[in-house]
């Protein structure tokens, strides 16, 4: 091969390389920067792009989709307690505006650099908020340790050109000894608790079984009231009854000209009669002398003479 040729087909070599050299492809969700001797020169997007070969330079590709890091780290609380975090930080370049990109890739030497400032920043909020606090308020304090946070490294992560989107605090352990004592105190809590929540049922137990007494109470005297009213009515109408029995039969033994006295007499036969068919004794005593029987009818016949007016009737 002649000279010429060999200088032409190492032309087209440089040539051939040059033009490869021209072409950037920059994949989804990633922004290249663009040097020209080592000095920020512009952005391109994703895709095909082209740069002048030698002169401009693919310094670096930026990510601008979310990224996460997984944290564990210890704090100690205002009263020496150890607290021990697992986190999960997820964040995201703040904007794919030139400025922001420009900060990004300018910012850290790399992205080692970046996440080690990252983490620290991260960590070091948390301790300074959580020794601020008790052992025993650490645990209902999730949510406020998270905005605590954000609101403290917000700006300077913008400052950095990039977002804190999310902090999730997946885990919060203590010692062992902290954790055994806290579990006692859940424990006995609980006991507390369950031993008021038995003390107020027996309570009402007790109140509602002395209502239910005194209820009953109110109706068996109520009940025993109206019972000892019928009685009574009972025992007037009787009377009433007996009473004018008595008048009728007065009256007519008056008309038939006959002693009114005969009925006290019969009355008191009849009582005679009835305690000896219902009483449990076998003996029942009477005087029986004719004294006695004498004084027993002046007895009846000054009862008879005390309604004269029924007599008459």
């Amino acid at each position: 091969m002649s000279p010429a040729g060999i200088l032409f087909y190492i032309a087209l070599i440089i040539i051939v390389v040059i033009l490869f050299s021209t072409a950037v492809t920059i994949k989804q969700g990633t922004v290249g920067v663009i040097t020209v001797f080592g000095k920020y020169r512009r952005i391109i997007h994703p895709g095909l792009n082209f740069k002048i070969p030698i002169i401009e330079q693919l310094y670096s590709r930026i990510s601008i989709q979310n990224r996460s890091v997984e944290l564990e780290f210890q704090a100690v609380t205002i009263d020496q307690a150890n607290v021990y975090f697992k986190a999960m930080l997820l964040y995201s370049v703040f904007d794919q505006s030139e400025e922001m990109i420009k900060n990004v890739a300018f910012k850290f030497v790399d992205e080692r650099n970046l996440m080690q400032a990252l983490v620290r920043t991260v960590e070091g909020s948390i301790r300074a908020f959580v020794a601020t606090k008790r052992q025993s308020d650490v645990l209902v304090l999730r949510r406020d340790i998270v905005e605590h946070v954000k609101e403290q490294i917000d700006q300077i992560l913008e400052s950095w050109g990039y977002h804190l989107q999310d902090l999730q605090l997946n885990d919060i352990t203590f010692d062992e000894a902290i954790m055994k004592s806290m579990s006692q105190v859940v424990a006995s809590n609980n006991l507390k608790a369950a031993a008021e929540n038995e003390g107020q049922a027996l309570l009402i137990t007790k109140t509602k079984a002395a209502e239910a007494e005194g209820n009953a109470i109110k109706i068996a005297a109520e009940a025993e009231r109206q019972a000892s009213q019928l009685r009574g009515q009972g025992v007037a109408l009787f009377r009433e009854e007996v009473a004018k029995g008595m008048t009728m039969a007065a009256k007519e033994m008056s008309q038939a000209n006959m002693d009114t006295s005969v009925i006290l007499f019969t009355m008191w036969t009849e009582a005679i009669k009835h305690f000896s068919e219902n009483s449990k004794g076998n003996v029942i005593f009477l005087d029986g002398s004719p004294d006695s029987m004498q004084h027993t009818m002046k007895e009846m016949m000054s009862l008879n003479l005390l309604h004269p007016d029924q007599v008459k009737k």
